[in-house]
């Protein structure tokens, strides 16, 4: 039987470069709420029902350099929530590690796979019927989760099966994602060390 244990695993993390200025602050047994202002309307409603969907507290603050483009601000948020993520799961003892999530967005059809394992890896693949929504150039959000993949030390596996709307395609992941953080990182009662035969990840 899986319960969630009573302690509350958070953390804060800053990033500040000629780039960008970003601040997190994460907490794993939330309710889903969440303040996110990173100038990127896209950006902000992905992370708003990740959060919500995952049911962990965030708040982004985020500025950038998106006057030359948002590929910086996107990369860099992607890197300190992933390091948020590193930093709240701490040793990872009692963890559940894996975790899946399977979402339809209308037309759309988005399966991702989690590893808490510290070995950084990413397979993603989401082909786009068009690259752009709106605004926002859909080929970042492969940036953003590469950079969360290599400072959580997770390996995840994003793949999107079908869609023909970019927004419904990439909300689906996002939402399949929360789905899979969610369950990855859940404390587990039968689960006393870390969750691997050799004793440490």
């Amino acid at each position: 039987m899986t319960k969630k244990k009573a302690n509350k695993r958070s953390a804060k993390v800053t990033r500040s470069t000629k780039e960008t200025d970003i601040r997190v602050e994460l907490t794993i047994e939330g309710k889903g709420k969440s303040a996110i202002r990173t100038t990127i309307p896209f950006m902000d409603h992905m992370l708003t029902l990740m959060a919500a969907h995952g049911f962990f507290d965030l708040t982004v603050d985020a500025k950038g350099d998106v006057e030359i483009d948002e590929h910086h601000t996107i990369e860099d948020i992607g890197i300190v929530l992933g390091e948020a993520f590193d930093k709240a799961l701490g040793d990872r003892k009692g963890m559940k590690r894996y975790g899946r999530g399977l979402v339809p967005m209308d037309e759309a059809l988005a399966s991702v796979v989690i590893d808490f394992s510290n070995r950084p890896f990413l397979v993603y693949n989401v082909n786009l019927k068009r690259e752009t929504t709106g605004r926002f150039d859909a080929q970042i959000v492969e940036e953003f989760f590469r950079a969360f993949v290599n400072r959580s030390g997770a390996t995840v596996h994003i793949n999107l099966m079908y869609g023909e709307n970019t927004h419904h395609m990439i909300e689906a992941v996002f939402k399949a994602f929360s789905q899979g953080l969610d369950e990855a990182t859940m404390l587990d009662d039968r689960i006393t060390k870390v969750r691997s035969t050799k004793g440490i990840l």
